[in-house]
């Protein structure tokens, strides 16, 4: 009976001038289309891409609803269609609801935080700022944006050495492309990495003595915040997307290719409605649902509109996450803090022959420049 019905309501709207709830619901369903079609394969498309990704469940969900009330059963099918199809896109996480019952970490598990700074308390008083870092007392903490904005789309390295190391006597600091890796685990070794935005350092864990390598994230935003009207707008947005996929790339090699088990965090820019998504989901498995949060979000464009998952912790085989959670900024970054426990699960494999290690040095003037110096001012 209901597919009689939904035939001839279909049949209806086809004869004759489809009511509102239909119109909006194609309108949805064409956008929905295009985005599964050209969304991570066209430059252009990180734009719409950059939607809030719970309204890819929102908008079919009302539509659902208006077509019930207007018994609008032609309607009603196109957004009950669009909302499975973008259901992936909306960055929640069902799994969420179902945790079980969680054991406390292992005694050897490490606490590490990832965070992106916003720049380095460039606009805040650096006071507040380092007691919140020391607060948040962890043994490894993974932060991004250790540089200031220019606001031209471009920023400059700093050295605030003197303060970090005085507030942090505990932890030794490798310092590179503008990323910083606090630990007090002792520290294996720096690691070259092809991608350009990451700082990867092996850390030794307590007990054994065994690897954990951590890769410190800070893949490109997409946009400069400039005029959509101007052409350098677009062109820069097409640049961006290629730097995107580069990082991606290297990133994806540099976690192959790693012979220990690994934790990699970070600031990705990328959503859960972003193309990009698919890359990370080959780089580990998302800790996110030991979060609880159905909606996890971590970024907020301004106060209190945080819709925007693009922070994420990932891990591959042999390391273990026990606890993840996000942590209130208080004002002193637009990104929220992650914060994991980890431990190992079982003995890492020898490195393979061949593999270059290059130990950074700590200081700031030797930091790894970026090849190109036009970077968005919203890393």
């Amino acid at each position: 009976m209901t597919a009689v019905a939904l035939g001839g309501s279909l049949a209806n709207a086809a004869a004759g001038e489809p009511g509102p709830p239909l119109w909006a619901a194609l309108a949805w369903a064409g956008f929905l289309a295009a985005h599964l079609a050209l969304n991570g394969r066209w430059w252009f498309w990180l734009l719409p891409s950059l939607l809030p990704p719970p309204l890819f469940v929102a908008v079919p969900a009302l539509l659902l609803v208006l077509a019930g009330v207007a018994g609008d059963l032609a309607a009603g099918a196109v957004a009950a269609a669009a909302l499975l199809l973008g259901a992936r896109q909306s960055g929640l996480v069902p799994g969420a609801l179902v945790r079980g019952a969680r054991r406390p970490p292992p005694d050897v598990a490490v606490r590490i935080v990832s965070w992106n700074t916003q720049h380095w308390c460039q606009s805040t008083d650096p006071e507040p700022f380092y007691a919140f870092l020391r607060e948040l007392d962890a043994d490894v903490y993974l932060l991004q944006e250790y540089h200031h904005d220019r606001f031209d789309g471009t920023y400059r390295l700093i050295d605030d050495e003197r303060r970090l190391r005085a507030a942090f006597p505990d932890h030794q600091a490798v310092i590179a492309r503008g990323l910083i890796t606090l630990s007090r685990l002792p520290v294996a070794a720096a690691v070259e990495t092809a991608a350009r935005r990451t700082l990867r350092v092996d850390l030794e864990m307590p007990g054994d003595g065994r690897i954990l390598a951590t890769f410190n994230v800070h893949i490109p935003v997409q946009l400069r915040l400039i005029s959509p009207l101007r052409a350098d707008f677009y062109r820069a947005v097409r640049s961006r997307a290629a730097d995107r996929r580069q990082e991606y790339r290297g990133l994806l090699a540099d976690v192959a290719y790693c012979p220990h088990p690994a934790l990699i965090a970070g600031d990705f820019n990328t959503t859960a409605a972003i193309g990009d998504a698919r890359r990370i989901a080959r780089l580990g498995a998302d800790a996110v649902a030991l979060a609880g949060k159905v909606c996890p979000v971590s970024w907020q464009a301004r106060p209190g509109l945080r819709w925007w998952r693009l922070d994420w912790v990932l891990s591959t085989p042999g390391a273990r996450v026990h606890s993840y959670r996000f942590r209130d900024p208080r004002g002193l970054s637009d990104h929220c803090v992650q914060e994991v426990s980890v431990s190992l699960a079982e003995p890492d494999e020898r490195p393979p022959a061949g593999l270059r290690v290059h130990h950074h040095d700590e200081g700031t003037h030797h930091a790894l420049p970026l090849p190109r110096q036009d970077r968005p001012a919203g890393q």
